[in-house]
């Protein structure tokens, strides 16, 4: 049996907790979050603490699981493993690739499983669109988007993520992080532009950026993503993957908003297109957004009891996060930032 500690109660922590609540091998030992109270029915027995550190020093736990603010997860996660704890975190990683790669080294020191919350790759239909588009071939173009109209609850969530992390480094990691996995190139280039929408966000953030990365097998990608009220909701989610021998893309482009999370990672249905023609791909009875939370807990304890290997996930996480924070740093600096070194 693991025992679990989790580390904060928004909706990412919530959903993960709900995992382990479930899963047979689990045992959850703690829950943090700023309050110390927890007010969900499942969750209500188990002790609760407002303090990080507290609870990992009185529950002892096997696995951490942090799904807090962004600005914590690193330093969370290296006390976490320097306990003797795995950790699974939310993306990303870190806030800067320094403390990413800090993060990577610590797990490799100390031989602790790390994984992070990359949910689609645990969704079937978005494995699907990756080995349909790496049996094309590249050099590829990679054009995504994902852009919230958000009003209410949800632009509050956003303007308080917003405090630590832009929308392009936060939504965007999932992205590249596709890109990556079925180019296998490494960054070579990043050129990003981004503009600051509301007066209800600070002066030295934006809440729409986007950005062009270049990979050096000559496969080029764009990612674009914006937060608010003011958002349109036209062609705000565009995932479509070409190549020299065809593309790949989603073919239902209404996925809802900020509010719809489950639209977020629902496919629908791929259109491959070749010059010989297209192929349509159902994708009936996709997972939601519980079911993918409950996939990706249930590989952590499943790394942890088989010893998987993880260095190429971890690899990985650094390689998106370093593209994402280039492309932040060159809407910031109005330059293109050269990624000419392996950022893994």
């Amino acid at each position: 049996m693991t025992r679990v500690l989790i580390a904060g109660l928004g909706n990412m922590g919530l959903s993960h907790a709900l995992a382990h609540h479930h899963h047979p091998d689990a045992q959850i030992v703690g829950l943090v979050n700023r309050s110390g109270r927890v007010d969900h029915p499942d969750l209500a027995n188990y002790p609760a603490y407002s303090d990080f550190q507290t609870a990992l020093t009185e529950t002892k736990p096997d696995l951490v699981v942090i799904a807090t603010y962004s600005d914590s997860h690193a330093d969370y996660a290296c006390a976490a493993m320097e306990t003797g704890a795995h950790v699974f975190v939310e993306k990303p990683l870190a806030t800067n690739v320094a403390d990413a790669r800090r993060v990577v080294e610590t797990a490799t020191r100390l031989n602790r499983k790390l994984v992070v919350g990359y949910i689609l790759r645990h969704h079937p239909s978005w494995m699907r669109l990756i080995a349909e588009a790496r049996d094309l071939g590249g050099p590829y173009v990679f054009r995504l988007n994902l852009n919230q109209q958000s009003s209410g609850a949800e632009w509050e969530t956003h303007k308080a993520l917003m405090q630590t992390t832009s929308p392009i480094v936060d939504c965007g990691v999932h992205y590249v992080d596709v890109m990556c996995q079925i180019t296998d190139a490494q960054p070579v280039r990043v050129h990003g532009m981004g503009l600051r929408l509301s007066d209800e966000i600070a002066e030295d953030m934006y809440n729409y950026g986007q950005f062009q990365v270049i990979f050096d097998d000559g496969s080029v990608g764009w990612y674009e993503a914006g937060w608010g009220p003011m958002m349109s909701e036209t062609a705000f989610f565009v995932k479509d993957i070409v190549s020299p021998n065809g593309s790949v893309s989603i073919t239902d482009g209404n996925k809802g908003a900020s509010a719809n999370i489950d639209g977020h990672t629902k496919v629908g249905g791929l259109l491959v297109h070749t010059p010989s023609g297209d192929r349509t791909i159902e994708m009936p009875d996709e997972p939601g957004h519980q079911e993918l939370c409950d996939a990706e807990q249930a590989y952590m304890l499943h790394a942890i009891a088989e010893d998987i290997n993880l260095t190429r996930h971890m690899n990985d996480a650094v390689q998106s996060l370093a593209i994402c924070l280039a492309a932040d740093e060159s809407i910031r600096t109005g330059h293109p930032v050269s990624l000419k070194e392996p950022t893994s």
